[in-house]
């Protein structure tokens, strides 16, 4: 028998059922744990514990008709089968509890609900984690997975043992909120605030010169913390939805993770115990060390096993006992939690397929299925994102497990439409391949690559959303995303050995020497004028270059001002070339050039900032490069292979950059 089966037996053998102390009790002594361990790792007292185990080895002695003790338990019932006997005692107590209303499976699993499926240690070790001082969970899984209710038994036990508790959920907060990190902060600190009851007194601890970051940090320990007698447990839930704005992300994480750290030192941040709640990695960006999501314990969700799902089925009253029905159901659905409930939900309530598995799943896929709404609306979404879709579309075609563009692939993962093992992605279930086979429209020209596609959004940017209104050049966003896909397009005609010429990829950052001393003392309307200046310099460069683009080749260079390229892959006979506003003023250029084409746009563009002459007239600050604004600038470049990343790129040129900050500004270094 398992420790479940057993489970099920006692519950349905004990006139009261058990108790979730008696619960744990049994659990725990399955797995061999000491009373002293559950008496901490519960936070019962010990003596309460010995307690409740003495009458429960009595229960089960008489249950059984033999001795049982905590140390024979395992060793005695775990050899031994359910007999008729008992499987209809479980079949019986089931079929009771049916009577109750059946939950339709609709957002999280609530706390007393008889139809939640505990994944031990899971729950139990989650629940300890929050009692520690400074505690943090980071609890990782795909939509539909049981996130939502595990985060309600964490709180219900975060309650139970005297704790304060706030869930915020980033999809509550206005699209206008991560408009800037000074606007979330506030909107965090306001709704943890109003949770706790306590009056938002933001402006009395918000400091300009300070910074959001050090303001918020403030707030939360010299008052909320301060004004609170026993920890806080606080969720921060949909963190997914902040990945979405790279610039916030880059702010916010290390500001939680610094919280954290902040807990092995400072006793006030030891109240504070963290839960994080994701469903894909970080993708955002190129320079993202501070995760939170490597802190504290890591929580990642699984599908149901075969017996998770068996023990789920005798809960709604089905007699599944050969194993064959499981079999079935999950070879549609998988272990997913929320397609499973659904069609047990279905097999019991009176809906016309009362206990017909054989009949649900032959309709799982079509419109006529008990499946329809989510296949719907897993389908819209994929329709309004087509590189996703074709990216699924791969997956559902091949004959075993492919290697995707990494942001497709988390973005697939987090839906819960594929598993990723190690880099290469399946479809997570049977009713996915076969739902999507059908439905996914491939009639477009399927020899159109997704880095083109992208080309062709970089010409339409001044009517998408990842369009600086500024400066008219692509956001940081946009630019994360575009070299992300043209590396795995690098890396992948070179496995595939379609790549015509290996031409290297160059990434040149400038940054716009002392400008917020510039802004601080023309004022922002000027700083804007200079920023759009630049902005339309640098793309004046790159547009010389663009419309040279099918004269290039590779020469020598016979002088040191004479332009050097190297011949490129070309797409549409022009040279690709991104440009983006890459920080406040920081601008960065992709292009597929070499290292001495690359310094030669570099000094082009460096030189024609110089020309346009935007007096910069600092009273008493000396050592400047020149009386006009000038930038400095990084160049890095490399050959992108499956044996490296993106972030190398990056991090070349950002040492290149602060190399040319340190040599006095206004130059260009090669990384």
């Amino acid at each position: 028998m398992t420790i479940e089966e057993i489970l099920q037996l006692v519950k349905a053998s004990f006139p009261n059922g058990l108790t979730p102390l008696q619960e744990l009790v049994l659990r725990s002594s399955w797995e061999g744990k000491t009373y002293t361990s559950i008496a901490l790792e519960a936070h019962y007292g010990e003596e309460r514990v010995r307690k409740v185990a003495s009458s429960l080895w009595q229960s089960l002695s008489d249950l059984w008709e033999e001795p049982i003790q905590k140390s024979n338990f395992r060793q005695l019932l775990e050899p031994r089968s359910l007999n008729k006997r008992q499987q209809q005692a479980i079949v019986e107590f089931n079929c009771t509890a049916t009577a109750i209303p059946l939950e339709f499976p609709n957002g999280p699993v609530s706390v007393d609900s008889r139809f939640y499926i505990y994944r031990p240690p899971i729950e139990e070790i989650a629940c300890a984690q929050i009692t520690e001082p400074g505690g943090a969970i980071c609890i990782k899984a795909a939509n539909k997975m049981g996130k939502s209710s595990l985060i309600l038994r964490v709180l219900a036990h975060a309650l139970n043992v005297g704790y304060q508790t706030v869930s915020v959920n980033f999809q509550q907060a206005d699209t206008a909120i991560f408009a800037s990190i000074d606007k979330l902060l506030r909107w965090l600190c306001a709704n943890v605030s109003r949770e706790l009851g306590i009056s938002a007194k933001l402006d009395n601890y918000w400091d300009k010169d300070m910074g959001s970051k050090i303001s918020c940090s403030i707030y939360f320990q010299d008052y909320l913390l301060f004004e609170l007698k026993n920890p806080l447990v606080l969720v921060l839930n949909e963190v997914d939805i902040v990945l979405e704005y790279p610039e916030i992300a880059r702010d916010l994480f290390p500001l939680l993770r610094s919280w954290y750290e902040q807990a092995k030192s400072h006793e006030i941040w030891q109240k504070l115990r963290l839960v994080l709640v994701h469903s894909s990695e970080i993708s955002i960006g190129l320079r993202l060390i501070d995760s939170p999501f490597n802190i504290g314990l890591p929580i990642k969700l699984l599908p149901f096993t075969k017996q998770q799902v068996h023990v789920l089925a005798q809960l709604h009253g089905l007699d599944w006992h050969s194993g064959v029905e499981v079999d079935n159901l999950m070879a549609m659905v998988g272990g997913h939690p929320y397609l499973i409930r659904l069609a047990l939900y279905n097999l019991v309530a009176k809906g016309g397929l009362e206990g017909n598995l054989q009949k649900l799943l032959q309709q799982a896929h079509s419109a006529s299925g008990i499946y329809d709404a989510i296949l719907q609306q897993y389908l819209l979404l994929l329709r309004q994102q087509p590189e996703l879709a074709a990216a699924f579309y791969e997956v559902i075609t091949a004959d075993s497990a492919i290697k995707l563009e990494p942001n497709s692939a988390q973005r697939l993962q987090s839906l819960g439409l594929v598993h990723l093992e190690g880099e290469r992605a399946v479809c997570a279930c049977e009713l996915f391949r076969l739902y999507f086979l059908s439905q996914l429209d491939k009639s477009q020209n399927t020899t159109v690559t997704r880095v083109e596609a992208l080309e062709r959004e970089n010409e339409q940017l001044r009517h998408r959303s990842s369009f600086d209104e500024l400066t008219q050049l692509a956001t940081r966003r946009y630019f994360n995303t575009y070299l992300l896909l043209l590396w795995q397009h690098y890396v992948s005609e070179s496995e595939k050995g379609t790549l015509n010429e290996v031409a290297p990829l160059s990434l040149i950052i400038c940054d716009i020497d002392y400008f917020k001393i510039y802004n601080k003392t023309y004022g922002e309307a000027a700083g804007d004028d200079c920023l759009r200046q630049i902005a339309r310099a640098i793309q004046n460069v790159v547009n010389e270059l663009v419309d040279n683009g099918s004269n290039m080749a590779s020469k020598k260079s016979d002088s040191q001002n004479q332009d050097v390229f190297t011949t490129v892959q070309m797409y549409n006979r022009r040279l690709p070339i991104l440009v983006a506003r890459y920080g406040g003023e920081e601008f960065a250029i992709l292009a597929r050039v070499d290292a001495p084409a690359g310094v030669s746009i570099a000094e082009k563009i460096r030189n024609l900032v110089k020309q346009l002459a935007i007096l910069c007239d600092y009273p008493g600050i000396g050592g400047l490069p020149a009386n006009v604004l000038t930038v400095s600038i990084g160049v890095a470049s490399v050959v992108p292979t499956a044996q490296t990343e993106a972030i190398c790129i990056v991090t070349a040129a950002e040492k290149a950059l602060n190399l040319a900050k340190r040599r006095g500004r206004d130059k260009v270094v090669l990384g």
